[in-house]
């Protein structure tokens, strides 16, 4: 049976943490800026834990 490859798409947006979870960041943060509070960039711009339910799909994207 072949190795699977990794979809390299999600491999430069995802990363794998230690414990198995899948980080990404949050959407929103690239552009129109201007009407967004100072706080509401501040959030975006921090890394999140993907939900169980995306992560799942992620997880064979990223052997």
């Amino acid at each position: 049976m072949p190795k699977i490859k990794t979809h390299r798409g999600a491999a430069k947006r995802f990363k794998k943490t230690a414990g198995g979870k899948i980080k990404g960041f949050h959407a929103f943060h690239s552009h129109i800026l201007g009407k967004k509070s100072a706080k509401r960039k501040r959030k975006l711009s921090s890394s999140i834990i993907i939900s169980p339910a995306d992560a799942d799909r992620l997880k064979r994207l990223l052997p």
